[in-house]
């Protein structure tokens, strides 16, 4: 469902795939249901509750103010279910959303895509208890977005990311926020601490003069930095030095603590469609009856972060 800008991405690499047979598509928008027909070729459905009788797995691909009730058709027809996130436009219609699909007994994958970016894949295995991580997501303004904040839009992004690699509950939020451009936050900047004392620092802004979408994870004996829209990774490690340095080893002072070894490394980034792998996971989570690798259960607590992170923004908005 939905043949948007996102839409049609998704529906281009679903009528190239082995994985799903592509059944067709829904927009209750005339014009852009015409446009996806005559770019992709591909069928249109009369209707939602069309579409839904037809398949067995339903991808949404609409806007998040939609999310719920096109996934409780779904979900109560016992379709499978891939929905984009933020999983739902409430914390309370995500809650709903779980219980429904655990009645039901199918798969819901919710589409943070960049748990499958090639840099941040190949910078995962290098990251181990990350104490602190430093998050940078800009954009340029762009009206498509504003129906949503931009915690919503693009903050939750890396709210998913460092909730996927720290193994630990959330202690306190504070954040701040400006409404520039539109009726909601377009820069936003959120502090999550968590209980093992991991602190993260986000800032997400669709008002920037140059895009980014980078972050920096920090832990004991290790940097790790992932750009996720270079697509690329590095790791900087320190360990212990046995003798002396070889001539091209570069080594660090530590005092009384002796010499250390820091070591370069760049992971090997694969050249692959994020969206193409994530949608290819949920088809075998589907196929061999596995769990998805970003679950219901992931989104809702992401959107909880979310709302947690904009209440702050909001409360201090009143202050002043």
């Amino acid at each position: 469902m939905g043949a948007g800008h996102l839409g049609r991405i998704h529906l281009g690499i679903l009528q190239q795939a082995r994985y799903f047979s592509l059944a067709g598509f829904y927009d209750p928008d005339v014009s852009v249901m015409k446009k996806a027909q005559e770019e992709l070729g591909i069928k249109p459905f009369a209707s939602e509750d069309d579409l839904i009788e037809s398949v067995d797995v339903v991808d949404i691909v609409t806007p998040t103010i939609t999310h719920f009730q096109c996934a409780v058709k779904a979900l109560k027809k016992s379709r499978h279910l891939f929905i984009e996130k933020p999983v739902a436009a409430t914390v309370e219609e995500a809650k709903e959303l779980i219980s429904l699909a655990g009645e039901a007994g199918v798969k819901v994958q919710v589409g943070h895509v960049e748990r499958f970016n090639p840099a941040f894949t190949a910078a995962r295995p290098y990251i181990v208890q990350p104490m602190f991580i430093e998050a940078h997501r800009l954009a340029q303004f762009n009206p498509r977005g504003t129906d949503v904040p931009v915690v919503l839009d693009l903050m939750i992004h890396d709210i998913d990311i460092v909730l996927s690699v720290v193994n630990s509950g959330v202690k306190r939020i504070s954040a701040s926020g400006v409404a520039v451009l539109s009726d909601t936050p377009d820069i936003a900047n959120a502090r999550i601490e968590f209980s093992n004392g991991c602190v993260a620092n986000l800032t997400a802004s669709r008002i920037s003069l140059k895009r980014m979408r980078k972050t920096r994870f920090f832990q004991k004996d290790a940097y790790i930095s992932v750009d996720f829209l270079e697509k690329t990774a590095e790791v900087i490690r320190l360990s212990g030095l046995e003798g002396e340095p070889g001539p091209l080893d570069v080594t660090i002072d530590m005092g009384e603590k002796g010499r250390k070894l820091i070591s370069f490394e760049k992971p090997a980034v694969m050249p692959v469609n994020a969206i193409e792998e994530e949608l290819k996971y949920f088809a075998a989570s589907v196929r061999e009856n596995t769990l998805p690798p970003v679950t219901l259960e992931d989104g809702y607590e992401a959107l909880t972060v979310a709302y947690q992170v904009m209440e702050k923004i909001s409360a201090g908005l009143k202050k002043n």
